[in-house]
């Protein structure tokens, strides 16, 4: 298989997993708002701790990015990923941000 269908492959996979943590993040965000505790809040927290765990240990990288780097020189902050380059650039600022918000809305939820 040549590098750059490997490197396609590996952006299908992040993109894919990437749309799965934002949905996680937004139900986490809409059961705050929304006053509606589930399992399912509870699993979004879990899997998104995790996922900060992996990057930790990747030094705040995605293994898919480490990965993809063996297939490509582009300095792009998409590289990896099928995002807009200043969305792929901010992911982590953005997303950790809502994140943030809506764990605050659980706890305010879990308080009152």
């Amino acid at each position: 298989m040549s590098n750059a269908r490997k490197l396609l492959l590996i952006k299908l996979l992040h993109t894919a997993i990437w749309a799965f943590f934002v949905t996680a993040i937004f139900y986490i965000l809409y059961s705050g708002l929304a006053d509606r505790l589930t399992t399912y809040t509870w699993v979004a927290i879990g899997l998104v701790v995790g996922e900060g765990l992996v990057l930790a240990r990747f030094d705040r990288h995605c293994p898919l990015t480490v990965l993809a780097r063996q297939y490509s020189d582009s300095r792009k902050d998409n590289f990896d990923i099928f995002l807009p380059n200043g969305l792929a650039r901010h992911n982590k600022l953005i997303f950790t941000w809502l994140y943030a918000v809506g764990i605050g809305l659980v706890a305010y939820r879990l308080a009152t």
